[in-house]
């Protein structure tokens, strides 16, 4: 069987104030036309369809064509809501459009059946895990030990009562440990949110979302396939792309990709003012590409913004990178935000706010707030 994996849609984005709408819209058709190609036997999409909890009409209006596009071609659709969607709100009249073979996954309620599929090789089961917290899982299996992200998945994994005789494929919506994250992405302090590769290993294919930049995880079968475009200078270099999963007989998975064009790209430029204004230096380039411009010049220039758009329209960005500005990149002793705990990082801003250190009452308060708003 052959699917298409996609994640990270993020419908409605806006980036640096200028809305995606119709870069996404010009993906979508992109992707329409790889699927024509392909002819998959399915599509899965591994959450955050939606850059917003509440999101936009316009937004609204662009998936409901996506899947309209897809019902008319007879595919398959498999979807989970990710930490960007709600998960209500995205299952919402998920039984009206089953009939189109359209399947949106529910909240978690502490079960996932799995969907199945037959082909001459046997019987294939699809798993379909929306993005979840300890707290979540928690509540359904309060005598299981569910002390973090890894618990929760690995508890409502077991049980899914994954028969690994047959094959299997889970589309799930997390951080798994090891992967490489982008500006675009929420951090979660003291990776709170890390999920061990090895609770997925009773699936033959895993197709991932939460990641921006396309990447495997341990085994090739472990994939984030990214967004279908770039939505932070951090993934400048990337190639997007469109991944293609191919499934024989159990233990055989292919892996490819194809390239996904944009409508605009997002890139970087760097030089003086003068360089980059000159002719010969912009000609022939996509002038209405978004723009990160890092000027070296040392003097600020006068309403550089302003000038550089006449030439570069969609100008999102302005720097310098000057002898001034890499004087002040340097700050000693830091550390990566990520290895400490969020109760750490909150009592060095106390301390360093009031000039003493959190007593055991108010460290016992934070610890209870941050577990009750994370969902830990």
């Amino acid at each position: 069987m052959k699917f298409i994996h996609l994640s990270d849609l993020h419908l409605g984005k806006r980036v640096n104030e200028y809305s995606m709408i119709e870069d996404q819209r010009f993906i979508l058709t992109k992707i329409i036309n790889v699927i024509d190609e392909e002819e998959p036997d399915g599509i899965l999409i591994a959450g955050d369809v939606y850059d917003r909890t509440i999101p936009s009409e316009e937004a609204m209006q662009l998936w409901d064509d996506f899947l309209n596009r897809l019902a008319k071609r007879g595919i398959p659709v498999f979807a989970i809501s990710g930490n960007h969607d709600s998960a209500i709100r995205f299952s919402d009249h998920s039984r009206l459009i089953e009939n189109a073979g359209i399947r949106l996954s529910p909240v978690y309620s502490g079960k996932v059946e799995p969907i199945t599929l037959e082909d001459g090789d046997g019987r294939l089961n699809i798993y379909m895990l929306p993005f979840i917290k300890p707290a979540n899982v928690r509540q359904y299996f309060p005598d299981e030990k569910i002390e973090d992200y890894t618990d929760a998945c690995r508890v409502a994994i077991e049980h899914m009562q994954v028969n690994m005789n047959e094959r299997n494929i889970i589309i799930a919506h997390q951080f798994v440990t090891g992967a490489t994250r982008c500006e675009s992405e929420e951090i979660v302090v003291g990776g709170l949110d890390n999920v061990s590769g090895e609770v997925f290993d009773c699936f033959d294919y895993v197709a991932l979302g939460h990641i921006h930049g396309k990447q495997r995880i341990g085994r090739p079968e472990v994939r984030y396939c990214g967004t279908p475009l770039k939505y932070s200078f951090s993934e400048k270099d990337h190639k997007k792309s469109v991944t293609i999963v191919e499934i024989g007989k159990k233990g055989s998975v292919k892996i490819r990709e194809t390239e996904l064009i944009p409508l605009h790209d997002l890139r970087e430029i760097r030089g003086n003012y003068e360089q980059l204004t000159l002719k010969k230096n912009y000609e022939g380039t996509n002038t209405e590409d978004y723009i990160h411009a890092v000027l070296t010049d040392e003097e600020d220039i006068v309403d550089a913004i302003g000038k550089l758009r006449v030439i570069y329209k969609n100008l999102m960005k302005l720097s310098y990178d000057n002898k001034r500005t890499s004087a002040n990149r340097v700050i000693d002793n830091a550390e990566d935000v990520e290895k400490k705990t969020p109760i750490e990082l909150f009592e060095e801003f106390y301390e360093k706010q009031n000039n003493q250190a959190m007593s055991d009452e108010q460290k016992a308060f934070s610890v209870e707030l941050i577990e009750k708003i994370w969902g830990v």
